[in-house]
């Protein structure tokens, strides 16, 4: 009994021992990326990663964006709601990396009406604007765009994205053709800054009506 009792003793505080380590142990790091949802559709939209939702501060509305917010690296599963809603309005996965930062474009109520951009975020050295764009209208076909008189960028389908190219700052005259076309189905003026990135979208489709309309949209990248 004299010799049990000491064995018995040691093996429960080894075990104890182990318990402890276990529980001490730092939770395992989790690696994150940068990701800036825009919304080029009609609905005011929530977004969630793996059920817990992201966009804390602010709902996304039409023509708007989250901003670059950590999300975990590697593939996860993405959905969306409509603000004020229960209902996932849809939901997929996507594999994003480390050490790039990404936008997500949403352009309508389902996954295939969906696409992403790797950003590539680096300013001007002569403190001009920096635009590209991206083509967010589901059957506008390809598109031309002339930012100003210096940027111009040629057929662009949809889900497609140009680099960022120099513009000097103030108001620009914008027009966006149908390829192939002479009369632009969009024609505004925008004013960019200096030192500053831009992402000018397309969102809706070409019949459609209010918030559904064919138009523009502007993002600050940076």
């Amino acid at each position: 009994m004299n010799i049990k009792l000491p064995l018995l003793l040691i093996t429960v505080l080894a075990f104890g021992l182990a318990s402890c380590k276990k529980t001490d142990d730092p939770p395992a790091a989790v690696q994150t990326t940068p990701l800036n949802v825009v919304n080029a559709s009609s609905d005011t939209l929530n977004y969630y990663l793996s059920g817990t939702r992201i966009n804390n501060e602010s709902s996304i509305y039409p023509l708007g964006s989250s901003g670059y917010l950590g999300v975990a690296a590697g593939e996860q599963n993405y959905s969306f709601k409509r603000l004020r809603s229960p209902e996932v309005l849809m939901s997929f996965p996507l594999a994003l990396d480390t050490g790039k930062s990404y936008s997500l474009y949403v352009a309508g109520r389902s996954a295939d009406l969906t696409f992403s951009t790797i950003d590539t975020l680096t300013l001007d050295t002569g403190n001009r604007a920096m635009i590209r764009f991206v083509n967010a209208s589901p059957d506008a076909g390809t598109l031309d765009v002339m930012v100003g008189d210096t940027v111009n960028f040629k057929v662009r389908a949809f889900k497609t994205t140009t680099v960022f190219l120099p513009v000097s700052a103030g108001e620009k005259h914008i027009r966006i053709y149908q390829s192939g076309s002479a009369t632009p189905k969009i024609d505004e003026t925008l004013t960019l800054i200096g030192g500053r990135m831009y992402t000018l979208f397309t969102k809706g489709t070409l019949n459609g009506a209010g918030s559904a309309a064919l138009g523009t949209g502007l993002v600050v990248n940076r």
